[in-house]
């Protein structure tokens, strides 16, 4: 069996990468980085925040392309191609709107390191955004599972069939994978849209906090929703389940959230997932879930699990560069 590590978030942190990858034991071969016996597979989000954005592409399409590596889309790849392609319902604007208030402006903030190399060579830009498109929504390999930010197997079950053949998006679905449903009703039934998955895919469940609850996030953005634990089957309340530092946590009351919110996770598989920027010592979830996503682009450590065919994760098999 192939040996893997699976590396998360990197955000234009080349040198990082690099770094990581040596320890490792990578080694630069010609225009890649090789492995004698190992495979690296890379969680998404390689774009925005760091300072050497197309160097990391470039680090991680070589090694694709050369067989050294698998990769998965992020949330941050699939805003980059919404950024890029037009809206066709308005006429000047783009499926991730540039202008239009209030969300014009915040888009452009969040995508500024990316776009400060990319923008005035529009054929580049154009040739790495085909490249996001190109990344499979997730991987199911024998033994383990990879996918940017949940495994949700109703959602994939559903939107699989539309697909291509290694489960990435088909160019025509994207407005219907990127533009959300006017009314919030509609968003938080528990009846699949396209929307609904790929938004679970790359950015994990969302859910409404109970009238009256509301948060400040890391922005000063007032927000009244909230992403969940779903990896763990004992988050079942809002106090539990909500991703927000314990403080916030304390003030969320003990109601249980949504039973669509909750995910069995089909234990039968250990699954590796990033996304989530936590922060500390790199730990594992579960005996079979793993984050490594613990804030690269943020100053945190860049981290890999290094995967041997394990039914239960270990915490020793966790390798990070500060």
């Amino acid at each position: 069996m192939t040996s893997y590590d699976i590396i998360g978030d990197i955000h234009g942190q080349a040198t990082k990468l690099e770094r990581l990858l040596s320890k490792l034991g990578y080694q630069r071969d010609d225009d890649s980085w090789a492995h004698p016996t190992r495979t690296a597979i890379f969680l998404g989000d390689f774009v925005d925040r760091g300072p050497e954005q197309v160097r990391t592409i470039k680090i991680a399409r070589q090694m694709v392309r050369s067989g050294n590596a698998l990769a998965v889309m992020g949330n941050h790849e699939l805003n980059a191609i919404a950024w890029h392609t037009p809206d066709p319902t308005t006429d000047g604007e783009f499926l991730r709107p540039r202008t239009r208030l209030p969300w014009g402006p915040q888009n452009r903030k969040q995508h500024a390191a990316f776009l400060a190399e990319v923008e005035q060579d529009p054929d580049h830009h154009a040739e790495l955004v085909d490249w996001f498109l190109s990344l499979p929504l997730w991987l199911d390999l024998p033994g383990f599972r990879v996918v940017h930010a949940c495994w949700h197997h109703r959602y994939m079950s559903w939107l699989a069939p539309m697909l291509t053949a290694d489960n990435c998006l088909r160019r025509e679905l994207l407005p219907m994978a990127t533009v959300g449903p006017a009314d919030l009703a509609e968003k938080d039934n528990d009846q699949p849209s396209v929307f609904k998955a790929v938004e679970a895919l790359t950015k994990g469940i969302e859910i409404p906090l109970p009238q009256g609850f509301t948060f400040v996030d890391e922005d000063g953005i007032v927000r009244s929703r909230v992403r969940v634990r779903w990896w763990d089957s004992t988050a079942t309340t809002y106090r539990t389940a909500a991703l927000l530092t314990p403080a916030k946590l304390s003030d969320l009351p003990e109601a249980a959230i949504p039973d669509h919110a909750r995910i069995d996770l089909n234990e039968n598989k250990p699954v590796f997932f990033g996304h989530y920027w936590l922060t500390g010592k790199p730990t594992i979830q579960g005996r079979r879930a793993a984050c490594v996503d613990y804030s690269a682009g943020k100053g945190g450590p860049l981290v890999a699990y290094r995967y041997d065919g394990e039914a239960e994760l270990s915490e020793d098999k966790l390798m990070w560069v500060d």
